[in-house]
């Protein structure tokens, strides 16, 4: 019998492999989420190298989020990924929410990603 972290990572392997089949050159937006921080990285597959990144724990951020484990905190983050990777140039990803589920913190940072501009 599996546990729970086994299981995880094979939701997360589904995930990620059912994205890179669909769109084998698209730039990846991954997400990662703990009880107290979320985090969110645009990622070059085919180069393996990260080309924007942002968390609830940088300093700017902590200044204005009352957490960094709520909806706005995962909102802010979104917003501030989108804006990296579109000055980095690229406006077109796919999102890998790994193996959680597209709900709460995780729907909210991917609905401010793409009101601030990315695609997908």
């Amino acid at each position: 019998m599996l546990n729970t972290k086994e299981l995880f990572s094979k939701r997360v392997q589904r995930n990620r492999s059912a994205l890179k089949r669909r769109s084998p050159d698209k730039m990846r937006l991954s997400v990662f989420r703990s009880s107290k921080n979320i985090y969110a990285q645009v990622i070059d597959d085919l180069n393996g190298r990260t080309v924007a990144s942002a968390s609830s724990l940088e300093k700017d951020l902590r200044d204005v989020l009352k957490t960094g484990g709520d909806k706005s905190a995962a909102e802010a983050v979104g917003k501030l990924v989108a804006e990296r990777a579109l000055e980095n140039g690229f406006a077109e990803v796919v999102f890998d929410r790994g193996g959680y589920r597209y709900h709460g913190r995780v729907k909210a940072l991917a609905d401010s990603a793409r009101e601030a501009g990315l695609k997908f």
